[in-house]
């Protein structure tokens, strides 16, 4: 059974992680170079949220802020599901199917968070361990829940 834990294993060290204070237009010039979709948004050792491509979309530019004067703090997601290390992939494809999310927090035993698992990162377990799995039914499971998502 594959793990929270494996999953973070096989992915590098986060590097893509933010100050709340500063402003989106950092934040997005970050996600450019980083080529990711999402950003952590740290303020010292302290998790505060996620943020991300849509939430730029959704907050930003729908609400007609400007990238050069709004904050990440203001625009980012904070209400992420968590799971554990030691929780499987499959309870990983369920909470991302029922909080219509793409992404989780993975936490340790104190509860820090120690990265995040992403709707790729699942999928790309399944696609590589496919012998673990009911591959048919979980990747229907990710893509369904990928054009659902909220965020």
């Amino acid at each position: 059974m594959r793990t929270v834990n494996d999953i973070l294993e096989s992915k590098a060290q986060p590097f893509n992680i933010i100050a709340p204070d500063r402003l989106v237009i950092d934040a997005l010039h970050m996600l450019n170079s980083v080529n990711l979709s999402y950003l952590i948004v740290m303020d010292g050792d302290n998790y505060k949220g996620i943020f991300s491509e849509r939430d730029y979309s959704r907050n930003v530019i729908l609400k007609g802020r400007t990238s050069s004067t709004t904050t990440v703090q203001e625009v980012m997601t904070t209400d992420i599901p968590v799971v554990q290390l030691n929780d499987s992939v499959e309870h990983c494809i369920n909470m991302i199917n029922t909080h219509k999310t793409r992404y989780l927090l993975a936490c340790n035993d104190a509860g820090k968070v120690v990265g995040v698992i992403t709707i790729h990162d699942l999928l790309r377990q399944v696609i590589n361990y496919k012998g673990e799995f009911d591959t048919m039914a979980l990747a229907h499971q990710l893509i369904d829940n990928d054009e659902r998502s909220v965020y």
